[in-house]
């Protein structure tokens, strides 16, 4: 029995120092200790709205200027799939304790493999969903439709699928919104609109927050 026990305690100490080996050669790695320094050194208030995702909320860097009024904790990491926002839930998600939470992502996931399909991305987000719901049961979750970036063009197809299941799944769901700002960001020809766009087209300007902007002010929780 002793060395069963002994035996046990080895493999839990194997597998968390694993989990953070894994943790630690991430990508993103530098950003979540960037969170925590930023934490340690002006703790956040909780019950604030939290921002979670990829490089759209990074860039964001005004974002607290775009809705005054109201405490916004701005965790997006630039590069970041639904899989990382998964694995990073615990550390930069949970801690805050958000009554609201805004998400931003799934354009990323298929970027990065042409092969991804519409399906897998929606129930990624999906995984990611009840996942938060688990812990913070009573928290808003809000998603931000994938955009029309123009240099992603040629997956059109694929996010407005995924756009589309995503909204569905929330219909589903008791405190939820899904915010379409696909349609606004599209001109008179139903194609991107290149001036909302810095020059990679793909990451917004100031124009494009704007249309943001107006499309979350009215699903803020006071």
């Amino acid at each position: 029995m002793k060395h069963t026990k002994l035996l046990l305690i080895f493999f839990f100490i194997l597998g968390s120092f694993t989990a953070f080996a894994q943790q630690k050669g991430s990508p993103f790695a530098s950003d979540i200790r960037r969170f925590k320094q930023i934490d340690f050194a002006n703790p956040p208030k909780t019950n604030s709205i939290l921002f979670y995702g990829s490089s759209s909320f990074t860039k964001w860097t005004d974002v607290q200027q775009y809705f005054p009024g109201y405490d916004i904790i701005n965790r997006g990491f630039g590069g970041s799939c639904l899989t990382d926002l998964i694995m990073y839930a615990n550390e930069i998600v949970f801690p805050y304790q958000p009554r609201q939470i805004f998400i931003y992502c799934g354009e990323n996931d298929f970027a990065v493999n042409d092969t991804v399909s519409a399906g897998l991305v929606t129930n990624r987000f999906i995984k990611l969903f009840n996942l938060i719901r688990a812990k913070l049961p009573g928290v808003q979750i809000s998603y931000i439709s994938m955009k029309p970036s123009p240099s992603r063009w040629y997956l059109a197809d694929k996010f407005v699928t995924s756009n589309q299941q995503i909204s569905d799944f929330l219909e589903s769901q008791v405190n939820t919104s899904y915010i379409n700002i696909w349609d606004k960001m599209l001109n008179k020809n139903n194609l991107p609109d290149s001036a909302l766009y810095v020059d990679d087209w793909l990451h917004m300007n100031a124009e494009g927050y704007k249309i943001w902007q107006k499309e979350i002010n009215p699903r803020l929780i006071k």
